[in-house]
């Protein structure tokens, strides 16, 4: 997926207080090229796990047809676990209240 100025990631947040929540969410893609803009085609046959600062298990979501998964947490330190055919990447970030941290992992 070649983009034309529009950046990729996680679905639309039109409709939630992102004052009052914290968000973590992304797109999937697989077989991108290393030229500054995410490329690649989405995963929709995976699945995101999300754990907590000591690597407990808190939450999967299966990614949609644009590759794309969100969750709503706690602010602080997490781990996406990324899972889907011939593939396993792990990710850690910082998330906060009041932003919503958008990703694009690659595969």
């Amino acid at each position: 997926m070649k983009t034309c100025g529009a950046r990729p990631g996680g679905p639309s947040t039109d409709g939630i207080d992102l004052s009052k929540q914290t968000v973590i969410q992304g797109q999937i893609l697989r077989d991108g090229s290393s030229d500054s803009v995410p490329n690649g085609t989405p995963v929709s046959n995976g699945h995101v796990r999300l754990l907590d600062a000591t690597g407990e298990f808190t939450a999967e979501v299966p990614t949609n047809t644009e590759g794309q998964f969100r969750f709503f947490a706690s602010p602080g330190t997490w781990t996406l676990v990324v899972q889907a055919p011939g593939a396993r990447v792990e990710k850690r970030l910082v998330a906060a209240q009041g932003n919503a941290t958008d990703l694009v992992i690659t595969i």
